[in-house]
């Protein structure tokens, strides 16, 4: 290992950044990013936050994800590959499933860095000896290719590299291989993957380029691939090839290019974020890599004015970024939908990578605010306390319909979630020649070369609970160098950069600094506070971030949260949940922006939290005929970190809490049909809930206080019926159907009919009426009266779509 680290004297190699970029010294291989990232290896965590869940990455979801690797076929893709096993009729269901087993080998190779584990070292030479058995002579590595099966995934095409710009995924993989190559060479000193890397990268040099194959690849991560391989290696025509697959991007004679993936205009003249959020946040982190390595200022100022435009247009509280899953892209400016928002795990963990790149090239500290709001929040949300179960999207409010699974078909969200844990540790510190900047507040210790010399440094703090830190400096050769203190926005009254959010209370809190117990002044310098000195031995800088909770409102152009507030305490963003509420339900509650927060600290309750208790109010509809009119009960309530939410099963859940009446779901008044119990055929009892709650929807793709579905089916007869809890006399029923079209898969069906309880049998209604099938609208049939204990209402599907339902009164 050591021999891998040092040669000569000189640093080669001081780590890895989270997207498994390594931090070369600057004299290595030139110019690279003015601000270096301090590899987690030199950062030892002592902290009661984060180190148990890197260590459950470590011994839980690591091993958890290989067997999983295992049971669904990911490393069979490569021994079929090989020829070790017959092909058969077909591989697995993705032709990306090949990163699965990459992104596997990075995160186990960031964890032995810190964890070792002579078993996992083994099993990952035998993944590695699989996956080269698995590579054609010439470099190329695709297992959907390779395997010859007799029923070809559609994705691939006939030819290498025909879809690479659409949906093959060749060039996406091979991103991925490098990052793994990287860090495993790193992490152990063997070559053997990085030569195989190596070896598919020289094939992409000869294939790809100006005068060659000039094709982009569909999902970018390539790009930051081969900076890694150029960091390491010292190969320019890997940073030339980089830069290349950035500057082809966009229209071309034959191919205009998509939105989706970010290739409708050329790059240096994109300024918004748009498409799919994980391939455009990969997109501009590569970006970032190449602006760094070939100062390349085009890049620069087409990634700096996208960053704006996320800041101001498309984030969410939680960090997280897309918000619809049609495409899972950004939406228009301002549209940050709740209870539908995708806000995908892999999308959370991209954004840390693009913000960590942005302070990178400018020193500003706002980036970091970004990145530690979404790294609490909006990343950490996508895996279970357990570590072994996950989420794909993270919305930001649930009727119960939202919950962590042990596997999706499409892994991506789990294997990223495994290499991202254990480099946490590399977001704490940078250096820029003989400046240390402290971006993060974890208790560790920690190793420095500056250019003046060795430093040590120690952070002892319970935060994020608590905001008291105190830094130990214990220069070893280095005297004069200045420490760059990061006072995060939030404790200077900012819920975010930009104007997306703002506290209710913006008075900021002052932050005195104090060195060896007495006050220090310090210039605030993008958001540092500076303290520039010759330092001894046993200095102590010590301050408090107050951490008072905060209510925070959205821009009024964010019609998702109009009426609504959200608490944040510290960088935590906090939720309400149902599993803390005997009734399981939390969209009938309102709390006054006024409200007093009382905080404590539950040692038992999901790993350890601060809570926060709010007076508040449980609504209910006065009628049910009677529209908004609504009676209030004084209730508690109980928040909890947004990241630790559905750790006790499925439940309603919300960040964004109404002090609106108008902005709630109160209870519904007794009426049949809310009184009656549910079913349906083929749906989720949480689904039901939906259909008689008395809200009156928007439109007919309103999903705010949720649906019924029955999507993917098409085509086919379904049904929901109510139960009534006596007989009643009905003669008139209505429903409000749900259509996600034209993007979604559910229309309006293309018939349906009620039919009421006689006896065991169920009998069609005598309608006096038509039965239409119009959106955005109730649909009204009146029959003639009948004596019943039930109403089932069935829909026949259309041909080429599913169909659901909002809201079924009945009368």
């Amino acid at each position: 290992m050591q021999q891998l680290i040092r040669k000569s004297g000189k640093t080669i190699g001081l780590g890895l950044l989270a997207a498994g970029m390594l931090q070369a010294s600057p004299s290595a291989f030139g110019q690279d990013y003015p601000y270096k990232p301090v590899a987690f290896t030199q950062v030892q965590l002592t902290d009661h936050f984060w180190k148990p869940k890197i260590e459950v990455n470590a011994t839980v979801t690591i091993p958890y994800i290989l067997q999983m690797c295992k049971e669904h076929g990911r490393i069979d893709n490569f021994l079929k590959a090989a020829g070790k096993e017959p092909a058969g009729d077909k591989l697995t269901a993705y032709p990306f499933d090949d990163t699965d087993i990459y992104k596997l080998i990075e995160g186990a190779s960031y964890s032995l860095q810190t964890t070792p584990n002579p078993l996992l070292d083994r099993q990952l030479d035998t993944l590695i000896q699989i996956i080269g058995e698995a590579q054609e002579p010439d470099g190329y590595l695709y297992t959907f290719r390779t395997a010859k099966v007799k029923h070809p995934q559609e994705w691939i095409g006939q030819h290498r590299w025909e879809n690479a710009e659409i949906l093959s995924h060749e060039l996406y993989n091979c991103g991925h291989l490098y990052e793994a190559a990287v860090a495993h060479y790193q992490a152990t000193g063997k070559k053997t993957l990085l030569d195989i890397a190596t070896k598919n990268a020289d094939l992409l040099v000869k294939d790809f380029g100006w005068g060659k194959i000039e094709k982009y690849p569909g999902h970018p991560v390539v790009e930051m691939g081969l900076a890694k391989l150029y960091r390491v290696t010292g190969q320019k025509k890997y940073l030339d090839l980089a830069k290349f697959f950035l500057d082809v991007r966009g229209p071309q004679k034959d191919n205009k290019g998509d939105v989706y993936n970010q290739s409708n205009i050329k790059l240096v003249n994109q300024r918004e974020a748009e498409g799919h959020a994980v391939r455009a946040a990969y997109l501009y982190s590569g970006m970032a890599d190449v602006a760094a390595l070939t100062k390349d200022t085009a890049y620069l100022t087409a990634i700096d004015a996208i960053w704006n435009d996320i800041i101001d247009h498309k984030l969410y509280i939680t960090g997280g970024i897309g918000a619809t899953g049609n495409g899972e892209a950004f939406g228009p400016a301002y549209d940050l939908p709740n209870m539908t928002a995708y806000a995908e795990t892999c999308a959370a963990i991209a954004n840390v990578y693009f913000n960590e790149r942005m302070f990178l090239l400018h020193g500003d500290a706002r980036y970091i605010d970004v990145l530690e709001k979404t790294l609490y929040n909006g990343l950490l949300s996508g895996v279970s306390l357990d570590g072994t179960h996950f989420f794909y999207p993270n919305p930001l409010a649930s009727l119960g319909q939202h919950a962590r699974s042990a596997w999706f078909d499409c892994a991506c969200c789990i294997t990223n979630i495994s290499r991202f844990m254990p480099s946490m540790p590399e977001y704490i510190y940078a250096q820029d020649k003989n400046s240390l900047f402290v971006n993060l507040f974890a208790a560790n210790k920690a190793s420095f070369e500056l250019a003046a010399g060795k430093v040590q440094l120690e952070q002892i703090t319970n935060y994020p609970w608590d905001g008291k830190i105190q830094i130990n400096v214990t220069p070893i050769t280095a005297k004069d160098f200045s420490l760059h203190i990061r006072i995060p926005g939030w404790a200077k009254g900012d819920a975010l950069p930009g104007d997306l959010y703002h506290f209710l209370d913006i008075n900021p809190h002052p932050v005195d600094l104090f060195l060896n117990g007495k006050n220090v002044d310090y210039q605030l310098v993008n958001g540092y506070a500076v303290i520039n000195r010759k330092w001894s031995k046993g200095d102590q800088i010590s301050f408090d971030l107050p951490m008072p909770v905060k209510k925070i409102l959205a821009n009024p152009e964010v019609k998702a949260d109009a009426g609504r507030f959200a608490f944040q305490r510290g960088p935590i963003v906090y939720c309400i949940e149902g599993a803390d509420r005997k009734d399981s339900s939390v969209m009938h509650l309102v709390i006054d922006t006024a409200a007093q927060v009382r905080t404590s600290y539950a040692t038992h309750k999901l790993g350890g939290i601060e809570e926060l208790e709010i007076p508040g109010y449980l609504l209910k509809r006065k009628d049910a005929n009677e529209g908004t009119a609504v009676e209030k009960s004084p209730t508690q309530v109980t928040a909890i970190p947004y990241y630790s939410w559905n750790n006790r099963g499925s439940d309603e859940m919300e960040v964004w809490i109404p002090y609106d009446a108008s902005s709630s779901t109160p209870l519904p008044a007794p009426s049949i049909a809310s009184k009656s119990k549910v079913t349906g055929s083929h749906v989720s009892k949480l689904m039901l809930r939906a259909v008689n709650n008395q809200v009156t929807p928007e439109d007919s793709k309103d999903q705010s206080t949720g649906n019924l579905h029955w999507w993917p089916a098409k085509d086919q007869q379904e049904w929901v019926q109510y139960e009534f809890d006596q007989p009643y006399t009905i003669s008139s029923s209505k429903v409000y159907f749900f259509d996600d079209g034209p993007f979604g898969g559910c229309r309006v069906p293309a018939s349906w009919q009620l039919l009421y309880k006689k006896g065991d049998n169920w009998i069609p209604v005598e309608n006096t009426s038509g039965y239409t099938t119009e959106k955005d609208k109730f649909n009204e049939v009146h029959f003639k009266p009948v004596k019943t204990t039930g109403l089932k209402l069935q829909l026949q599907l259309p041909k080429d779509n599913s169909s659901g339902v909002l809201e079924w009164s009945v009368k």
